[in-house]
């Protein structure tokens, strides 16, 4: 007869120990009174129901495993022990001979769960005792730590907070045996979002991470300084409630609950800042390796010389004078935990700005016509009904089957409409909202623009319409319109103005021929135009969109470009991390490899050719950039603090560093190196460089991966930065003049007609301030502008 099958061994045991079910009995055996004895060697002693197993008994396999519970028709059923020749065991639930409800195991290196069971792999809530002591205690899902747990390592560090797949992902507080802490956002291990760093001294820094690098702006309060408001810290770095982070559920931090209160601590030090460089551990975790227990940021912020030429790492406290609650702070800049920017503030009037800030963001709230109606939870409401007819156009038009797109399509007739009762009604669903009508503009074009990028229709509605929803971001502009952001980052959706909404309706026929003829246009991707009429007769347009910045690499600098300068300078004051600056702020300019510089060149030169012959005007660069770490500094890392009773190095398990250098690589091209999944910016096919020999290239980014480059995305170059005039601010460090850079692109705002009223404004303007300084010009001037200054100022020629 065939035997029962072995549940457990060794091997089962270190994969999340993956248990077999067991087989049925057959009656080919020798019997006695209560017992059954098989050929195979296997003997089983216990209750039997006719000729199966049923009630107790104990069953003893011929490798020395043995189990002796509760049987269920020829399976294991109920309670049991099973103890395998390893010496592991487990004492627990058993269902249909799987290990399944509640039990504890015990592996034969020592390590001891006990908690929950499913289908013989941990899954709900278990406490897990390793081998090397380290403890775990906390949600599981298929064998792994994901939902709320706490882990304690064996020298004495502990994380308390989310996890996924068995790695901290969330929100999450980690506490060193040091005194450290870090309260914040993690991702895949990594400490990475918005969070609050607390040294043991009392000192901290408040601001991002990017796998587990600290990565962009942040305020460093030195030990013995005044406490702010968290509050006011976030506003004064750009971190409002409303502000979409890396991680949906870390938009909005309550870290003030969770400051440790230190002792205020005296110190006497230099008040000469030193010029220096930051690259701390990388703050990555799982509960496999554990491999940054040890891990922490304090003490090792800053890297100067002595006086015999060696470095040497101090505290980040020890870089001023400091008394008890000093007011002096610091604003920094990293890129890649490399700190390339310093700026000594004053608390005091770094609090009276942040005040300024937010009373300032108050009352353009409250000008704003679209947020000044749909505040609060009409705002909800809006974002629902969105959702509801998005998915209802969908799933409409999915099912006709494909052909080309006819002028007809283009008509005043071709909309989809639909009412929406709250109770739901023969076509639609009930729902939470409030009463609405839906239209859908041009439906068989949008299904069409959407095939044309490669865009899966299941995909673009799960994107927008998931259970995760969408975000509502603040304005960039000063146009008042809202802004949401789907889940996954891919889309955004924009209100229009009803003037805006006809101008995209007029041009509709030619620009979709022309994305159908360019597949590397710069101009904005739209994906579906759509209309909510609320209760009063209210109406709110949208438009979907492509986010041109979604991208795993965190977007450091942000800038609208126009080629103008009346009134495109931004107040230094109201800078802060996501600000999208202007013309007359950007202090870089950009070095290309020859043949990519003449690729994005023709494409500008084809799209403004369109815009111009659709009489467009006002619209700009969308530019973003990606900064790597400047490669000077690479010497000066310090590697991370391990602690002595780490199991495991920094090293990855296929032996990645944590920490490589900081700049990129382009390679020859080869289509399954990269990720070639279609995306809302993506376009074309890949760049060639004349660096390369004229090849289609991919960069690899160190610590991210291989990317194709596209136009518009991923596109390597040189910043240089050009050093100001007049040093206006001398408690303001920059300290590095070149940056290899990444960037991302496209023509934004492509909805403004040159009508009789733009002619008016050009005419009072031009008297006033001058007709080459404004935004507002003819169209054909205002393409030539665009261009030259994209080519003069922004990517000049290489000398």
């Amino acid at each position: 007869m065939t035997r029962l099958k072995t549940l457990f061994d060794e091997e089962s045991k270190a994969n999340n120990e993956q248990l077999g079910p067991s087989s049925c009995i057959n009656v080919e055996s020798v019997e006695r009174l209560n017992e059954k004895a098989f050929p195979n060697g296997d003997l089983y002693v216990g209750d039997f129901k006719e000729i199966l197993p049923h009630g107790k008994g104990k069953y003893t396999w011929s490798d020395g495993t043995v189990y002796d519970g509760d049987w269920e028709a020829g399976k294991m059923s109920g309670k049991g022990l099973l103890i395998w020749p390893s010496g592991a065991k487990y004492n627990g639930d058993i269902s249909g001979g799987y290990l399944h409800g509640f039990g504890a195991f015990t592996a034969s290196d020592g390590s001891i769960y006990e908690g929950h069971w499913r289908m013989n792999i941990r899954h709900g809530y278990g406490k897990k005792k390793y081998s090397n002591s380290d403890i775990y205690e906390g949600e599981w899902k298929e064998g792994e730590h994901e939902g709320k747990g706490i882990y304690f390592w064996n020298n004495g560090n502990k994380y308390t907070g989310n996890w996924k797949r068995g790695k901290m992902h969330g929100r999450g507080v980690m506490e060193w045996i040091n005194g450290d802490h870090y309260n914040g956002c993690w991702f895949n291990g990594f400490r990475h979002g918005n969070g609050i760093y607390q040294y043991a001294d009392g000192g901290y820094y408040f601001g991002t991470w990017t796998r587990g690098l600290k990565d962009g702006k942040g305020l460093f309060y030195p030990a013995g300084s005044k406490r702010p408001s968290l509050k006011k810290c976030c506003t004064s770095l750009g971190y409002d409630n409303d502000h979409k982070t890396t991680l949906p559920q870390c938009s909005s931090l309550h870290l003030e609950e969770h400051i440790v209160k230190k002792p205020s601590i005296k110190r006497s030090l230099s008040e000469k800042i030193l010029v220096s460089g930051v690259l701390k551990g990388s703050g990555r975790m799982s509960s496999k390796t554990a491999e940054s227990s040890g891990l922490s940021d304090s003490g090792r912020e800053f890297v100067h010389h002595n006086s015999s030429g060696t470095f040497s790492f101090d505290s980040d406290a020890g870089q001023s004078e400091l008394q008890e609650n000093t007011a002096v702070i610091y604003e920094r800049e990293y890129m890649q935990g490399v700190m390339i920017k310093e700026r000594i503030r004053d608390y005091n009037k770094l609090s009276k700005k942040a005040e300024k800030k937010t009373k300032f963001h108050a009352k353009e709230t409250q000008k704003s016509s679209c947020v000044g109606i749909f505040k609060g939870h009409n705002s909800y409401h809006l974002m629902l009904n969105l959702q509801l007819g998005i998915r209802y156009t969908v799933g409409k038009i999915t099912p006709v089957p494909k052909r080309e797109v006819r002028a007809a399509d283009f008509g005043d007739r071709a909309r989809i409409t639909m009412f929406f009762p709250k109770k739901g009604s023969q076509f639609t669903p009930p729902h939470k909202s409030i009463d609405f009508y839906w239209k859908d503009y041009c439906p068989m074009v949008f299904r069409h623009l959407r095939e044309l990028f490669k865009l899966d229709a299941a995909e673009y509605m799960m994107s927008i319409c998931g259970d995760d929803g969408l975000t509502e971001i603040s304005s960039p502009g000063k146009s008042g319109s809202l802004f949401y952001l789907s889940h996954d980052d891919k889309f955004v959706i924009k209100t229009l103005k009803k003037s805006e909404l006809k101008v995209l309706l007029k041009m509709l026929p030619k620009y979709h021929n022309h994305v159908k003829e360019h597949e590397n246009t710069l101009i904005t991707k739209f994906f579906g135009l759509h209309r909510i009429t609320l209760p009063g007769k209210r109406k709110v347009r949208f438009v979907v969109m492509g986010n041109m910045f979604c991208t795993e690499l965190r977007i450091h600098r942000r800038y609208d470009l126009k080629g103008s300068t009346h009134g495109r300078i931004t107040d230094k004051d109201k800078i802060h991390e996501n600000t999208t600056l202007k013309d007359l702020d950007l202090s870089y300019e950009f070095h290309m490899d020859k043949s990519l510089r003449e690729f994005l060149f023709d494409q500008i030169a084809d799209d403004c050719a369109f815009l111009k012959s659709q009489q467009i005007i006002d619209y700009s660069l969308l530019l973003g950039l990606h900064f790597r770490a400047p490669e000077p500094l690479d010497g000066l890392v310090e590697p991370p603090n391990i602690s002595p009773n780490m199991q495991s190095s920094p090293a990855g398990q296929d032996g990645e560093v944590l920490f490589p250098s900081k700049g990129f690589v382009l390679l020859a091209h080869e289509p399954s190196s990269v990720n070639t999944d279609p995306g809302p910016h993506i376009r074309g096919r890949a760049l060639r460089a004349f660096s390369l020999g004229n090849q289609e290239v991919d960069i690899l980014v160190p610590g991210t991966g291989r990317l194709r480059v596209q136009l518009g995305v991923n596109m390597p170059a040189r910043a240089n930065h050009k050093l100001p005039q007049d040093e206006s601010d001398s408690a303001e460090v920059e300290l590095f003049e070149v940056y290899d850079v990444i960037l991302y692109m496209g023509i934004i705002d492509i909805l403004q007609e040159y009508n009789a009223k733009k002619k008016a404004e050009h005419a009072y303007k031009s008297v006033k301030f001058g007709p080459t300084t404004i935004s507002v010009v003819e169209p054909e001037l205002y393409a030539n502008r665009f261009t030259n200054f994209l080519k003069q100022k922004v990517f000049p020629e290489q000398p």
